[in-house]
């Protein structure tokens, strides 16, 4: 393996933070949290329910088997910060982007709250699919999708779902075994439940009449920056894990 640049040995401490922060178990505003969404689902209505339900399930098949979900080509003979800095960029982009669109949302109530939930989703697909390319990976390949989904359930799942995927993503470049061999193999139900579960809590105030526009852009910037976050260090880890066995 080659020695780390000044800069990747200050991406190793990153990392191992970073580690650190996605192993640790609930805690008590974790577990309160859990207790609160029982509270939440009784409080937006069932229309909204079902539509938001049957978006992300629809947006999880798609990544899975859509033939439209491309980006750039994987970019290559670039060094980690090259790639770092890229990726910075576009999270700003999605970030904006996003926020404007939850803002929007937000001042419209129920029913344009529920419409942000496709949009958004589509915001963070794409967002990885991006970064993929720039990590130097086709976003074209099954394997490669799969990660992509993980990265997806590791912003957006509970501590313990948290957990289990990323010990999958410590060891994604060695054996496949274990992993979905078609998209008929996923477990596409848990994905939703878990983001479903995750996301109404946070998305909750942009329901609210007056306060929901500038929650909703606020809301919104957050979960990009969230996604973004996890996405780069996750492909981080795989960058260093290819260099351990090259």
């Amino acid at each position: 393996m080659t020695r780390p640049d000044i800069y990747e040995e200050q991406v190793l401490i990153e990392l191992a933070q970073w580690r650190e922060k996605v192993l640790r178990p609930a805690g008590p505003m974790d577990l309160a949290a859990r207790r609160m969404q029982s509270t939440v689902n009784n409080l937006i209505p069932e229309r909204v329910h079902k539509v938001i339900t049957r978006v992300i399930e629809q947006m999880t098949r798609a990544i899975l088997t859509g033939a439209d979900m491309t980006t750039a080509k994987p970019l290559t003979n670039a060094s980690l910060g090259a790639r770092d800095a890229l990726a910075r960029q576009r999270i700003l982009a999605y970030r904006t982007m996003a926020a404007a669109e939850g803002g929007v949302a937000g001042a419209g109530g129920f029913l344009l709250a529920a419409a942000d939930f496709p949009v958004l989703i589509g915001f963070k697909i794409k967002l990885l699919f991006e970064i993929a390319a720039l990590y130097g990976h086709d976003a074209e390949d099954w394997d490669e999708r799969l990660f992509i989904l993980s990265i997806f359930q590791l912003a957006f799942s509970s501590a313990d779902h948290r957990q289990a995927v990323f010990r999958q993503l410590e060891t994604w470049t060695g054996d496949a075994d274990g992993r979905p061999s078609s998209h008929s193999d996923f477990d596409w139900r848990t994905f939703q439940q878990q983001y479903r579960d995750y996301i109404d809590l946070a998305k909750l105030a942009q329901l609210i009449p007056v306060i929901g526009a500038p929650i909703g852009a606020y809301v919104n910037f957050r979960l990009l920056d969230q996604l973004g976050a996890h996405a780069m260090n996750a492909y981080r880890l795989r960058w260093f894990a290819a260099r351990a066995i090259a």
